[in-house]
């Protein structure tokens, strides 16, 4: 039975993420891209104008959905520690066409600025406000810091909730010895969640006054 022709952009895009994650997005071939889609090279063009417009579709097709998840945990009306537990949460399960995606924007960031700016102005109307006003309502409520630039904080609170996650399952599925001495992603989100709050220097013991001779 013939495949119906409405699901020609999904193939397309689960092509070209595939190839994308193998070669990168300049290395992979339209051509190839079009066979593994089993359709032609002139519906990549129908659909997508240039490759990196393609690169933009793969991302969009995952992004879109994990960044209306990310507003509707950061603008609920719980206090801001349970809003950043939920969000760690929420890295933890990401699933696993979620961090290929998340590895292919952080790998082409880094080869192209022109990709680079792309993501800047698609992440401006996704999850960076949405993060920021959380960080904003969290120093309004006196559990963040409010001497900070809200930027300051909102950058590293992303990075540790959803980095170590990312490492953590590669390390897992790659079935390295030290995978069997990790936690599962739900353990590495609680205690990332300590570290933030917390720190990760023991007890503060006062030092004790000395007096020299």
């Amino acid at each position: 039975m013939a495949r119906p022709a409405t699901d020609i952009q999904e193939r397309i895009v689960h092509a070209a993420r595939a190839l994308f994650l193998q070669h990168g997005v300049d290395g992979a071939s339209l051509r190839q891209i079009a066979t593994d889609a089993e359709t032609n090279i002139g519906m990549i063009y129908y659909y997508f104008k240039t490759k990196d417009d393609l690169f933009l579709g793969v991302v969009e097709e995952i992004y879109g959905k994990f960044s209306t998840d990310i507003q509707t945990l950061a603008e609920d009306d719980s206090p801001i520690q349970s809003r950043i537990e939920k969000l760690f949460t929420r890295f933890a399960a990401m699933s696993d066409e979620e961090t290929q995606v998340v590895r292919l924007i952080l790998r082409e960031a880094l080869v192209s600025s022109e990709r680079l700016q792309r993501l800047a102005v698609r992440f401006q109307s996704g999850h960076i406000p949405v993060v920021l006003n959380m960080v904003l309502g969290g120093m309004g409520e006196g559990r963040l810091r409010s001497d900070l630039n809200p930027i300051a904080i909102a950058m590293p609170l992303f990075l540790l909730g959803a980095m170590p996650q990312l490492v953590l399952r590669r390390v897992i599925a790659s079935e390295l010895p030290i995978a069997a001495a990790l936690p599962s992603p739900q353990e590495a989100a609680r205690m990332l969640l300590d570290v933030l709050f917390h720190g990760i220097a023991g007890p503060k013991h006062e030092r004790k006054a000395t007096t020299s001779d």
